[in-house]
């Protein structure tokens, strides 16, 4: 473990701790009065008897089998591949990621945001154009696609996607980026806080027991399933459909991206330096049962 921080990732840590406590600018104050109306129009078809069990047994239900596939589609050696590609030879396993500078790693996976963001913007039209019943499949592609995206960042900066509390983090970084206000992103920031925590401090993580790890699991997705449908409503709307599509693909996206990006190189600094590192925004959650609202 090096003691000390090279210029670049002294500044990295602050814009780290800048994304975590972001100050609402003029163009989010905007979009907040802009969702508002969407959002309420979403609560009233959610809000009748039965949508949302539909919606909890048919996006929910997949969720954990699209975080499985995603992840599988993630080539690791293709990744340390790519490092040996940019002079980096010796990057043969995950853990040899972290005898690099930060700057190393970042400039490797440089475009890795853009990628996604353009995928999911060109998809998002696509089944804006269809209405509402594009709207499930649009979220499982949605779901897929950022969950691949986060298994990348995630190998990009040598952590191996396979594990239990890996899959839990990928989850709560999904959770994160779905979250409609600050309470909803304080819940999910300190699920990802403890996990992050409990890693760099090296504790010996006994699998959470099936049946419970199975109900986390299920809280997580049914919520943002219904998160995502009722943000998804307004592509029933004519014409502006295929508009509300790509964008709000290519903002979820975005925003899934950077929280991808941020936290995993927080935890590659603190992998170096120590769980110290790690800023709690908000306090590391008890327990990984989440209570997480729609």
């Amino acid at each position: 473990m090096k003691n000390e921080l090279s210029e670049y990732e002294k500044l990295a840590v602050a814009s780290i701790h800048q994304w975590k406590n972001p100050q609402i600018g003029w163009f989010g104050k905007a979009m907040e009065v802009v969702n508002w109306p969407l959002e309420k129009a979403g609560d009233l078809i959610t809000d009748v008897k039965g949508v949302d069990w539909v919606i909890e047994k048919t996006i929910g239900g997949l969720v954990s089998l699209l975080n499985d596939f995603a992840h599988w589609t993630v080539r690791p050696n293709a990744i340390y591949e790519e490092y040996q590609k940019s002079g980096f030879d010796h990057i043969k396993t995950s853990r040899d990621i972290f005898s690099l500078d930060l700057e190393d790693a970042d400039r490797v996976n440089g475009w890795l945001g853009a990628k996604y963001k353009t995928i999911a913007s060109t998809e998002g039209a696509a089944a804006g154009f269809v209405g509402l019943p594009g709207i499930p499949p649009d979220i499982v592609a949605l779901i897929t696609l950022n969950q691949r995206a986060i298994g990348e960042y995630a190998t990009y900066y040598g952590f191996d996607i396979s594990s239990q509390h890996e899959r839990l983090f990928a989850l709560n970084i999904l959770g994160l980026a779905s979250s409609p206000n600050d309470a909803a992103k304080q819940v999910a920031m300190a699920q990802l806080v403890r996990i992050a925590q409990d890693v760099a401090k090296k504790k010996v993580w006994r699998d959470i027991e099936k049946h419970s790890f199975v109900k986390i699991i299920k809280i997580i997705a049914s919520s943002l399933s219904i998160r995502l449908t009722k943000a998804k409503l307004a592509q029933i709307v004519p014409v502006t459909g295929a508009v509300v599509g790509a964008g709000f693909n290519a903002y979820y996206t975005d925003k899934v991206c950077n929280a991808a990006f941020y936290l995993y190189r927080e935890r590659f600094l603190a992998e170096k330096y120590g769980e110290n590192i790690i800023e709690e925004t908000v306090k590391p959650a008890e327990n990984f049962e989440a209570d997480y609202d729609e």
